[in-house]
């Protein structure tokens, strides 16, 4: 299929009078690389509970290296992440039996003499650490090796400094997508941004992603001061356009923000939703905001409280709206939405057509979706 494109007011798109399926009940593709933690947060010699659709999984070795396990003992099926890294191995709190980084028993300390090591462990996943994070590979390891990781090259540019959000929203992950995705939502930050008259100029889709193009034009109404330092419109402010280029490129989210007259982004924004119940009715957001420091040393240092302030509101008001989008779907047992804007039946086609049947839930009945871990932490 080749990518269509267009240029407004709006894309066409005809679904017939045939039902569609309601993406609030697909589960995310699994054969992803997925953040699951901050990097930061995993310590040496010591286990973290992170999840992926209700599988709990991590745990740092006395090296530094980061194995992925799933989280039960093969034994008794007490959680491994209760139990104590010794050296590289992971050792269960209850009767002691030590697993490597593969899922492998190491060791049964009381194992009759002359008796059979159980031959299978558990299972483990491929992991990788980038960007500040820890990504694993929920899906077939097989082909772990050949996906590859998201390429952010202003990540470690030493024009740009990165600001790194992670933060729980208890909503679908395909909320997520369509609240970026709409920028005719912009009414719900009246308070931060000021008013904003958002205009399609263009879109392209193809099988896996969907692109839009928007010019912001201010309209009047209080800016946020972190708003116009992260637009690079300074402390004074301004009133100059952007154009804000969004992308869903299946399963990760993209933004950048180019101001009027300028020929690189002032940011970069790349997300991901990470399922955390077997539902998938919440999820992790892991957000990198990539800035491009301006060209007077030490400017972003000094503005940095001030957009941190501004994104951190903006995205409390995002997370307002999609938790009551998902508390709407649940209490009405599915999706009723009237969508009159046929971007946002673009882009739920792309998740809906790439995404997977959610595993039945019958085994994790009643299970927290946070699980106390830290990676729910808000």
């Amino acid at each position: 299929m080749e990518a269509e494109s267009g240029s407004g007011p709006y894309p066409s798109l005809d679904h017939g009078s045939g039902a569609v399926s309601d993406l609030r009940r697909s589960g995310i593709n699994p054969d992803f690389w997925y953040p699951v933690a901050v990097s930061r947060s995993v310590a040496r010699k010591r286990t973290f509970a992170a999840l992926f659709a209700g599988e709990r999984i991590l745990y740092r070795g006395e090296g530094g290296t980061v194995f992925a396990l799933e989280d039960r003992c093969a034994h008794r099926q007490v959680p491994l992440s209760m139990g104590v890294v010794e050296g590289e191995v992971l050792r269960c709190c209850y009767h002691a039996w030590a697993y490597r980084g593969n899922g492998r028993i190491s060791q049964i300390p009381y194992l009759p003499k002359g008796a059979v090591r159980p031959p299978r462990g558990v299972r483990a996943y491929p992991v990788r650490e980038a960007y500040g994070l820890v990504f694993v590979f929920p899906g077939d390891p097989e082909k772990a090796a050949v996906t590859p990781l998201p390429d952010l090259p202003e990540f470690g540019s030493a024009q740009h400094r990165t600001m790194t959000f992670s933060r729980t929203v208890r909503c679908h992950y395909s909320f997520m997508h369509e609240n970026l995705l709409d920028m005719n939502h912009q009414f719900l930050h009246r308070g931060v941004l000021g008013r904003i008259q958002p205009e399609l100029l263009g879109f392209d889709r193809g099988p896996d992603f969907v692109e839009a193009r928007y010019l912001f034009v201010p309209a009047g109404g209080k800016k946020d001061r972190g708003a116009a330092l992260l637009s690079a419109e300074g402390v004074s402010g301004g009133s100059s356009p952007d154009v804000i280029t969004v992308r869903t490129q299946y399963p990760y989210q993209t933004l950048q923000a180019v101001p009027e007259k300028a020929e690189l982004p002032a940011f970069s924004l790349w997300a991901a939703y990470v399922p955390q119940d077997a539902e998938q009715r919440v999820n992790h957001t892991f957000g990198l905001l990539m800035i491009a420091k301006p060209p007077i040393p030490g400017a972003l240092h000094v503005a940095w409280p001030f957009i941190r302030r501004f994104t951190e509101r903006v995205f409390a008001e995002d997370r307002m709206a999609v938790e009551a989008e998902q508390r709407a779907w649940d209490e009405q047992g599915e999706d009723r939405n009237q969508e009159v804007f046929p971007l946002i039946l673009q882009v739920r086609d792309v998740l809906r057509a790439n995404g997977v049947p959610l595993r039945s839930t019958t085994a994790r009945a009643g299970a927290d979706p946070c699980g106390g871990s830290a990676v729910c932490t808000p």
